[in-house]
């Protein structure tokens, strides 16, 4: 592996992947959008192409030469408005991406996909594990929805058109370069700075610091099997949303919220929000019908495979929630 293209480079983890893949020595080609926001690679000794998913000229284009792909692009977004955009980037752009990977006759695909394609525990006493597949039918929003469709879509061409490809499937990364935030981001930002009033007490995630989920990208283009599938996450990560809140608020010394928020008034407001308020002030909505669906599950998730298979990092949860709320801190400055 010595040229490597990154798709959704300039994004949260692909960010992080990029930088592993240089400590890596690596040469990097990071294709972003030509509107994007690229402040996540100022400075990196890459080349930086323009390209969209679902344009095959520019795929191809930026193809040409790479030997390893790392497709981590996404429509990361839990509004219902954002679905037909999910299934263009998501499916459509990932179906293309790979039937020009077969083309170029690249080495390697590490496809980014997500635990949204295994879903909860279906035994609560139990996490999950890479041998479960979450349904469409039961997905809480667009988002889940295109990641289960465009895993499905990648296991294919690799049953049928011997696509070299691996997925690998992070669980709720945290760590500095969340610049939008994300979903997850926000929830730590919040809980530091005690802006959050209560919380959904049947919510859980499993939290892992992004440096180790780009590691395990790395790794995964080296070590992993191809056809199989890696939770990347961490092996102590799994954690109620109240035990996140207060270590968040823990490092950034603010007040965790106290109440337990029930989910059906929760849901009450995302419908609100998200029909009514996103719609007046076009802005995102803070609270979504998905997110609210999926904080009444405990996103609980076993990663032994990636930790014996490709080695995956396991950074302590203090030293990764401490990067996170110093970061967060440091941009509201």
């Amino acid at each position: 592996m010595t040229h490597a293209l990154v798709t959704g480079a300039n994004g949260f983890i692909g960010a992080h992947v990029v930088r592993a893949a240089l400590d890596a020595g690596i040469q990097v080609r990071a294709m972003v959008r030509r509107d994007s926001d690229q402040r996540s690679l100022d400075g990196l000794p890459i080349e930086i192409v323009h390209g969209d998913l679902t344009n095959t000229s520019s795929v191809e284009r930026a193809l040409a030469g790479i030997d390893t792909l790392f497709n981590v692009a996404a429509r990361y977004d839990l509004s219902r408005r954002a679905r037909r955009d999910a299934y263009r980037v998501n499916v459509d752009g990932a179906r293309q991406l790979m039937h020009a990977a077969l083309r170029a006759q690249v080495d390697r695909v590490v496809h980014t996909s997500s635990v949204a394609a295994i879903g909860p525990p279906t035994d609560p006493a139990r996490p999950a594990d890479e041998r479960q597949w979450a349904q469409v039918e039961d997905a809480p929003g667009p988002y889940e929805e295109t990641k289960i469709l465009s895993e499905r879509i990648v296991h294919e061409l690799v049953a049928d058109e011997s696509l070299p490809a691996v997925c690998v499937l992070p669980t709720a990364p945290i760590g500095p370069l969340d610049l939008k935030p994300t979903p997850t981001g926000r929830l730590i930002r919040d809980a530091a700075n005690g802006s959050m009033p209560a919380y959904i007490r049947s919510a859980g995630l499993n939290v892992v610091h992004v440096r180790d989920v780009a590691i395990g990208h790395i790794n995964a283009a080296t070590m992993g099997r191809v056809g199989e599938r890696y939770i990347l996450g961490h092996c102590e990560g799994n954690l109620s949303l109240h035990e996140i809140i207060q270590r968040a608020a823990s490092f950034g010394g603010g007040s965790p919220p106290r109440i337990p928020f029930p989910s059906t008034v929760a849901f009450a407001a995302a419908l609100i929000d998200e029909f009514l308020l996103s719609a007046l002030t076009r802005q995102q909505p803070r609270a979504t019908i998905a997110g609210v669906r999926l904080a009444r599950q405990r996103q609980f998730f076993d990663c032994r495979k990636a930790i014996e298979e490709l080695q995956l990092p396991q950074t302590g949860l203090d030293e990764t929630f401490n990067e996170a709320v110093t970061w967060f801190q440091k941009v509201s400055q």
